[in-house]
């Protein structure tokens, strides 16, 4: 082999047959000189043309002509030059007669037209505005390797003066293409023009050099950043148009419809309504299901996404080349090690060598996942805008199918999954090449041996496939207790007030926690199972060494373990686990995106709206109908039969038409026709002008109240306040803490009932729109409201006066002042005519007038008097004369029978600042976690149990140790007649010492998952418990989603995120302690870089950590505005169409989707930034360890070598991950923060007291005394209810009635306790409320809500919860309120199961049994709350019927709307307005003789 300074002549280099060692060959100057000169052009050649064509295609703006360029330019001008001299010099040679090698010719030659291609590129990549370029910066690199071969030989030989030009030429190519490499690492300055306009804060990736492209240090700024202070949306890029919404999804969405055969141009939905050029694409139908579901959209994306999946495929099949070439170097470092005789270059050669092979690896694997992650990124996008925009054109039959959490559950975890298979995908091919070379490289080392190694990894996949398919079971056991737990757990949180007022907690939380308890014991067996699954993998190495180890030993020839043998084995057999353990991994999440795949191509094949189903034209003043529907018959979709038939109607302009009907008789279904919501089986439609529809159910964005009203339409504040006062919200705005900027919250959780009816209303009054669909919006109004927003708004004189109106109503007074009605009966028109001839011809009509005339008792006049009492006058009342018409009352309501102080009732219309919220604001923690949280989860874990787990992890990694150290001690023992002498006791030792380590692995795991099992235990019993005891206000104003979050989402994350994320750091944290280690013992002086290591590795780590909290913290709350506007509109899509408002909600969601993706873009790259640096770092600990046992080698064995290099080529990655673990740690200890918020909240009084005051049968007369009683709703308002002074006799029935907010459930509530008496006192048979405990009093009283209440569970479990009653009581009591043969008719009867809160029964049969229920209590004090409201008019009289039987000797109070429910109470109650300015006192009563009974009229007025 030729030395250093000598020329490469010695040919037997190539010779294979001299027994030398490998190194020798590998590693001699001929061989580093033939690869230097041919390597950089043969890199050049390939890849320029590649990147030519990349940079024509997506070439930008040229650049300016900087410095930087020039001097490029003038240093390739020079080095074409140079080449050119030295193609030169040996032809002149040759032309004096001196002969010349042909190297001498061909190399200069080749390397005189790649410089000139590589000059030419400098060029190119200017005209087309690259700024940094990848490939000439690997281009340069690699043309250092020659010259810098050729100088340090020539200067070695030190022959100077003899060829002098040689020498010169040599040392200045060196230096010029060291001074090009060092240019390239620079970036150029932007160029002159830019297509697209500059954001605000752009992402500096653009700006920065390859260098940092390729260590993603251009990121370090926003970390640096987020490390000192708190980041917000200033500090984040702006996002890309390459990563936006809009860009992608009008990508994927062309691709998916060009794939499923339909035309541009074609099936434009709601064309014909008007819609923009702009709005057009959002609302083109999707596929129809008759086609194929799945491979449609699998090519859509393939052929958006391939270019980004497959460059980064191109780049992990490179990373995995340079993977494979560490343990061959590792080889050679050994053999050297071995090989006393060696020179030193050689090994600093081959350190290097793994360090650049190492890095190489690392930057390239982290290229691949950074693309990959930017793929899903995008894909995400594009899916999530896809299913909006399919959202948006799904039919009514279609909706009716799907719920709104299922279109939530598509996009937060069907697309989650979808998007994580990508990086799985590669797996499935590259894994197979991965476990080929890990066994040829065996073959090589151990021969015939190495087939063992397949036969153990086999052998193990029958166990670990028994023990994945027990662990899924005992999981999938778990997920149904969660879900049941899930679901009682909503239906708790959504019927509190129920609960609390009949005091079932107790009941409730005792069924909740059994449930918790199964899911506890399911995950408790799951996770053990998945320790035994964890140690098998992590084990498998070991496994495989020592069979392999003892086969080599025993078999074969050359049986001597060596270093080279034993530790490049483990090497290779690390490499070979870790394919083993993820080819199941991701051929099952594979599987599991293919289930999420179908889904959603299956719900983006769902039946649409029918763009052709209504004939919608721009507004002609010629016409005379605006709506003209002929034999029209409409279905809700295909499968159903038709709910309309034969309808033939025309609607002039300016009618104000009302439909009325029976329950069910498709009067909602009309107006869902009139819109094209239907399935339009035959006929036609048309309507001319835009349409407003008002929805029977409100629907409200989670927005201010000027954006609910404006719907996407420029302000107009005069007309904003003329609607306002029409509508009756005037008042109620005044109210709100910044008027109409106020948020109204998620699904109008801060309104009343009939506060979203009238800001409903407002929106489709303020859009001046030719028609109105309005859905009976005056049912959940109250008798003065109604009136006034009837002549206000919709009657003759109202705003809407001269436009066309359709009104759907039970509110039958209203009918004398339409100008047509139209009786519907059974999907057909009965009738159609105005009032007064509807009424001679005595049809349909008059039978709903008859029906409703007789259940009011009214007399014999006309039918308009009959429901006198609907209008909130008492009978025979008269308006003063000198009282104006408006309606006074209306202007002071107040919200949800509560009051807000003077400061905050003034009106707020033109100042949007100050918005305060109605509800109380999600905590949200910023910063790192605290230090008590840790030590409050580690306290529900145990003290004991903590240290035994620490004492565990010591021991096996201690075990760990010792067995490779031992096994280095193997390698080292002298080797006499071709065998070692000890080697049977050095591979019991081995083996043992691996069982110990495996026994200590899985006792370590088993422990942290039974310690999370039993904080989780802890933590949920907790929060259950503080929960439960807040009081009423605490659910008002809390909303039940925030709830249900800790519930499931922040507990699931106790249950499996922390125990798993733990465990990973505790196996990491000590896997690097082992390998600091062993560097160290091996190599002491490695201590000296290994501390400047660790400084660094604290830098990264600290910078990483409080970056990453925040960018995941503002990423999950971004991502949950998204997932929850996505429900809104899927809930209000019909609304949505019929405003024609398309365009702007796909902008909105495409806004609220980029927001997302402004803070997962950062993440992922703060990710890799941390990945490829860390890794680096453990690299760089690689090289300290070689380059210190290369110092080192006279006094050190190639065994201690071997196992000190080995395991720090482990650690490069676990640097990282104790890093991510950490990470992922403090992420989920969040939720240990969020589970512990409600711990200081004020909780309600005890459920029962030691000593009560109550005996037990009280009350047994059931008199009740309000003695000065005041309440308020929360601590920072007024009194709500001020002075009452009341006595309600035993057995007295007393009626209380009064307008909206006037304080009649405030009475109740305060009767139950739900809230606290301010002032004064209630008594109960002589016995003060407050000395009795909550479930004693509310165990007393029974109460019937307005709304019927049914939980999940049997039926009978619904009527008996304690289960205090005999069947033959249940049936007693269905029998009276007439359900015994319905209940009888259902399969299992009283063991039937209720779907949901009862959804498969009707809103009648659901009152039925709530009274059922009340009546099985047989208290003493009975209390109907509006229970009679929502109810037809059978199911009313069914009820008092039973209540007149079973309640006769009862004290009842019966709260309502409207005085007629009240006209059998002996004695009725008005509460006048309850405000700071309203005091409720009885001021006068009136004795009225009615029916032969005494009745009085307690009036209450202001003081």
């Amino acid at each position: 082999m030729a030395s250093p300074g000598q020329p490469c002549t010695d040919l037997r280099v190539w010779n294979q047959t001299q027994q030398e060692p490998v190194a020798h060959h590998l590693l001699s100057l001929c061989f580093l000189r033939t690869a230097g000169s041919w390597a950089p052009p043969m890199y050049l050649w390939v890849l320029g043309p590649i990147y030519l064509f990349y940079i024509h295609r997506h070439g930008r703006c040229y650049l300016r002509m900087s410095y930087l360029f020039k001097v490029k330019m003038v240093l390739g001008f020079t080095l074409i030059l140079l080449h050119t001299f030295n193609v030169a010099m040996p032809l002149w040679r040759i032309r004096q007669g001196m002969p010349q090698a042909p190297e001498l010719l061909i190399h200069p030659t080749v390397w005189l037209t790649t410089m000139s291609f590589a000059t030419f590129l400098i060029h190119v990549e200017r005209k087309k505005g690259v700024r940094a370029s990848g490939v000439l910066f690997g281009y340069w690199l690699l043309c250092c390797l020659l010259p810098a071969i050729n100088a340090a030989q020539q200067a070695s030989a030190g022959n100077f003066h003899h060829e002098p030009l040689h020498h010169l030429a040599t040392y200045l190519c060196l230096f010029l293409v060291v001074a090009e490499f060092m240019l390239s690492c620079l970036v150029d300055r932007p160029p002159f023009f830019s297509e697209d306009s500059q954001p605000l804060n752009p992402c500096p990736e653009s700006e920065a050099s390859f260098p940092s492209k390729a260590m993603f240090w251009w990121a370090s700024g926003l970390l640096w950043r987020g490390y000192r202070k708190l980041l917000g949306p200033k500090d984040l890029w702006s996002l890309g148009r390459e990563n936006s919404s809009e860009e992608l999804v009008s990508k994927l969405e062309r691709e998916w419809r060009r794939n499923c055969g339909v035309l541009p141009g074609h099936s434009k939905l709601f064309k014909s309504k008007g819609l923009s050029a702009v709005g057009a694409p959002e609302t083109e139908p999707f596929l129809q299901p008759e086609r194929s579901q799945r491979g449609p959209l699998l090519r859509a994306i393939w052929r958006v996404f391939r270019s980004t999946f497959l460059l980064g495929t191109v780049s992990l099949v490179i990373s995995d080349a340079f993977r494979f070439a560490v343990p061959k170097l590792l080889s050679l470092f050994l053999e050297f090690m071995g090989d006393r005789d060696s020179p030193a270059w050689m090994g600093w050669l081959l350190a290097v060598l793994m360090f650049l092979s190492a890095c190489l690896q690392t930057l390239f694997e982290q290229q691949y996942m950074y693309r990959v992650k930017i793929l899903q990124m995008r894909l995400r996008t594009a899916i999530t805008g896809l299913v909006y925009r399919k959202v948006l054109v799904l039919s009514s039959g279609s909706r009716k199918s799907s719920a709104a959490g299922d279109v939530v559950n598509l996009v937060s975890v069907d697309i989650q999954r979808l998007t994580e298979s990508v990086l799985y995908l590669n797996a499935l091919w590259l894994l197979f090449l991965w476990i080929s070379v890990c066994f040829v490289y065996l073959w090589q080392l151990l021969g015939p041996s190495a087939l063992t190694a397949i036969a153990v990894f086999l052998s193990l996949l029958p166990l670990n496939f028994f023990i994945t398919k027990k662990k899924n079971y005992h999981q999938e056991e778990q997920m149904r207790q969660k879900a049941s737990r899930a679901r009682l757990t909503n239906s708790i949180l959504r019927t509190v007030r129920t609960i609390k007022s009949h005091g079932w907690e107790q009941a409730f939380l005792e069924r909740l926690l059994h449930i918790r308890g199964q899911e506890l014991g399911a995950l408790k067996i799951s996770t053990l199972l998945f320790s035994v699954s964890l140690v098998s993998f992590q084990v498998s190495t070991f496994l495989v060494a020592l069979v392999v180890f003892a086969v080599h030993t025993l078999v074969a020839e050359d049986n001597a373990m060596d270093a080279e043998k034993a530790f490049v084995t483990l090497t290779v057999l690390s490499i070979l686990n870790k394919a083993q353990a993820f080819l199941p991994f991701s051929v099952h999440c594979i599987i599991q995106a293919r289930v999420s795949f179908n889904r959603l191509a299956a719900f983006l094949c769902l039946e649409e709206v029918d763009p052709n189903g209504i004939d919608s034209s721009p507004s002609r003043c010629s016409s005379k109908d605006r709506i003209s529907v002929h034999n029209g018959t409409f279905a809700w979709s295909q499968e159903s039969p038709p709910c309309l038939h034969g309808i033939n109607l025309t609607v002039p302009q300016g009618c104000l038409l009302a439909v009325v009907g029976p329950v069910g008789a498709g009067k909602s279904s009309l107006l869902s026709a009139l819109l094209g919501e239907l399935l339009k089986v035959e006929g036609s439609v048309s309507i001319e002008g835009s349409v407003a529809y008002v929805p029977q159910e409100a629907w409200v964005q989670n927005t201010s109240v000027v954006e609910n009203v404006c719907f996407r339409q420029e302000l107009d504040l005069p007309w904003l306040q003329k609607v306002l006062e029409a509508c009756a919200l005037e008042p109620d705005v005044a109210s709100f803490p910044a008027g109409i900027h106020t948020p109204i919250g998620e699904q109008g959780m801060n309104l009343s009932g009939g506060q979203k009816q009238r800001l409903s209303l407002a929106r489709a009054v303020y859009r001046k729109a030719a028609v109105y669909l309005l859905d009976d919006p005056l049912a959940a109004l109250d008798a003065h409201v109604s009136q006034h927003v009837f002549k206000q708004v919709i009657g003759p004189s109202g705003l809407l006066q001269g436009t066309t109106r359709i009104l759907v109503t039970h509110t039958l007074h209203v009918l004398p002042q339409v100008d047509q009605i139209l009786v519907l009966v059974n999907g057909t028109i009965a009738e159609m005519g105005s009032y007064q001839d509807l009424l001679n011809r005595n049809g349909a009509l008059v039978g709903l007038l008859d029906g409703a005339r007789q259940h009011a008792g009214g007399g014999e006049g006309a039918h308009a008097e009959a429901t006198s009492d609907d209008l909130g006058g008492f009978p025979g009342s008269v308006r003063p004369k000198n009282r104006p018409e408006r309606l006074g009352p209306i202007e002071s309501a107040a919200v949800k029978d509560s009051t807000t102080s003077k400061a905050q009732a003034e009106p707020s219309l033109n100042d949007p600042k100050g918005t305060g919220l109605t509800t109380e604001e999600d905590s949200v923690q910023y910063g790192r976690v605290k230090t008590t949280t840790y030590l409050s989860y580690l306290k529900a874990v145990g003290t004991p149990l903590c240290t035994y787990t620490l004492f565990l992890f010591f021991c096996q990694q201690v075990a760990s140790f010792c067995q490779g150290y031992w096994l280095s001690l193997w390698a080292d023992d002298p080797v006499v007649d071709g065998r070692q002498t000890h080697a049977a006791l050095r591979g019991w030792v081995f083996g043992l010492l691996g069982c110990l380590q495996a026994v200590g692995l899985f006792a370590s795991m088993a422990a942290v998952f039974l310690g999370g099992v039993r904080a989780s235990a802890l933590l949920f019993r907790s929060l259950l418990w503080d929960v439960a005891h807040c009081p009423i206000g605490f659910f008002e104003c809390t909303p039940v989603g925030r709830l249900l979050n800790r519930f499931s989402k922040e507990t699931d994350t106790v249950d499996v995120d922390i125990p798993d994320k733990l465990r990973s750091l505790l196996t990491y944290a000590f896997g690097l302690l082992e390998v600091g280690l062993a560097v160290s013992m091996a190599t002491p002086l490695a201590m000296v870089a290994i501390l400047p290591l660790m400084l660094l590795y604290a830098g990264f780590q600290s910078l990483y950590v409080a970056t990453s909290c925040q960018l995941r913290r503002l990423e999950s709350a971004s991502y949950s505005s998204v997932c929850s506007h996505m429900a809104e509109t899927f809930q209000g899509s019909p609304v949505v169409r019929a405003f024609q408002a398309q365009g702007p909600f796909t902008a909105q969601h495409d806004a609220l989707m980029d927001e997302n993706q402004r803070v997962s873009f950062p993440r992922l790259v703060a990710d890799r930034w941390l990945a490829a640096n860390l890794e680096l770092l453990g690299n760089g600990l690689v090289f300290v360890a070689s380059l210190c046992a290369v110092l080192s080698k006279a006094h050190l064995s190639a065994g201690l070598v071997g196992f000190s290099v080995s395991a720090a080529l482990q650690v490069t990655q676990t640097l990282q991950w104790v890093v991510r673990s950490w990470t992922d740690l403090e992420n989920s200890m969040v939720a240990v923060e969020r589970v512990q918020d409600y711990t200081d909240i004020p909780k309600e009084a005890p459920w029962r007291l030691p000593t009560c005051a109550a005996r037990p049968l009280w009350p047994t007369r059931g008199e009740i005394e309000f003695r000065d009683f005041g309440l308020r709703h929360r601590p920072e308002l007024p009194l709500a209810v001020r002075g009452v002074s009341l006595k309600i006799h035993a057995g007295e029935k007393v009626g209380i009635v009064g307008r909206t907010g006037a304080g009649k459930s405030s009475l109740a509530s305060g009767l139950l306790r739900l809230q606290e008496a301010a002032e004064g006192d209630i008594w109960i048979d002589g016995v003060p409320i407050t000395h009795v405990g909550l479930h004693t009093l509310r165990s007393r009283i029974t109460i019937i809500p307005q709304d019927p209440v049914l939980f999940p569970g049997s039926l009978r479990m619904n009527l008996d919860l304690l289960q205090e009653h005999t069947d033959e009581d249940i049936w007693a009591a269905l029998e009276t309120v007439q359900l015994k043969a319905f209940v009888v008719s259902l399969p299992g009867q009283l063991q039937y199961e209720c779907a949901g809160q009862g959804d498969d029964l009707s809103v009648g049969q659901k009152q039925l049994l709530c009274l059922a229920r009340a009546l099985l209590r047989k208290t003493q004090i009975l209390i109907l709350d509006e229970a009679t409201a929502s109810v037809d008019l059978g199911t009313e009289m069914q009820m008092q019927a039973a209540l007149e039987q079973w309640f006769a000797r009862c004290t009842v109070l019966l709260i309502a709307h409207r005085l007629r429910s009240v006209m059998d109470c002996a004695r009725r109650k008005m509460a006048e307005k309850v405000t700071d300015d309203w005091n409720t006192r009885p001021r006068r009563t009136r004795h009225v003789q009615a029916g032969g009974l005494s009745k009085a009229v307690i009036t209450l007025q202001p003081e």
